[in-house]
């Protein structure tokens, strides 16, 4: 298997014959940072969404409309996207506890949880001065935002190919009553919302052992909400635990 980040939480996983895309976003918010290859992504033979927030759902239709053949979301992710226009004629519905087969990559939908915001971070972005200097873009994020409400249907998805498996979160949370494999070849790791990321962090080291961790979401997709994390205590983190670390950059492959 292999991994592509194309940013964000935007991932492309390779298997065999068959490609599988994850959270596809634009990151129109930030013009600066990598485009993402729209056609190459929306050749995957289908995507996953592991929550219907704005930054891993908005922009499926542009991928759709580029010839991406389906989308498996929650049945809230498709009415969201009646709600915003997005064609939702491709889109399957899953839930947790779902198995399928995408070509020759096996699927395995598991509960998972949103990130929850410490109040540092929430306290950095409300007095920051680059909030305040952008307040009109912070305003329309927060509209869109509202367009784009989750319930209880945020998923982590299980990937394997043959004797290799990826475990993805798209957000940094776990459900108490759900038992995850553990040991996958790789952790794929949202790495932002805690202002100490890196200890927030070791609970699911501990609990998942994987045998590597992959970061992704630690760019500045949203700003004045986002910003580019420092990663070394990522890498030194994961290191401790004696677990092989990666900290990609956009639109490369990595072996899995």
């Amino acid at each position: 298997m292999r991994i592509k980040w194309y940013g964000t939480a935007s991932l492309l996983i390779e298997g065999g014959a068959t490609r599988v895309l994850v959270d596809p976003y634009l990151k129109l918010h930030n013009r600066k940072l990598f485009r993402v290859p729209v056609e190459e992504a929306a050749g995957a033979d289908a995507a996953l969404i592991t929550h219907p927030h704005f930054d891993h759902f908005r922009d499926v239709g542009a991928f759709l409309n580029a010839g991406l053949p389906c989308v498996y979301v929650s049945e809230n992710g498709i009415r969201i996207a009646e709600r915003n226009g997005i064609p939702a004629d491709k889109m399957l519905a899953v839930a947790a506890g779902d198995r399928f087969q995408i070509g020759e990559i096996g699927v395995r939908v598991f509960q998972s949880r949103h990130c929850v915001f410490d109040g540092a971070t929430l306290a950095g972005i409300v007095l920051s001065p680059r909030t305040y200097f952008n307040a009109h873009k912070a305003v329309a994020l927060l509209k869109e935002m509202k367009r784009y409400k989750i319930g209880d249907d945020v998923y982590a998805f299980g990937l394997t190919h043959g004797d290799k498996t990826v475990f993805i979160l798209g957000s940094a949370g776990t459900d108490g009553d759900t038992q995850y494999p553990t040991g996958a070849d790789l952790l794929v790791f949202p790495y932002q919302g805690r202002t100490k990321m890196y200890r927030y962090m070791r609970p699911f080291l501990k609990e998942l052992q994987p045998k590597s961790v992959f970061a992704d979401h630690f760019d500045d997709a949203f700003p004045p909400f986002t910003h580019k994390v420092n990663m070394e205590k990522f890498m030194r983190e994961a290191e401790a635990f004696g677990i092989k670390a990666t900290v990609p950059k956009e639109g490369e492959w990595y072996e899995v």
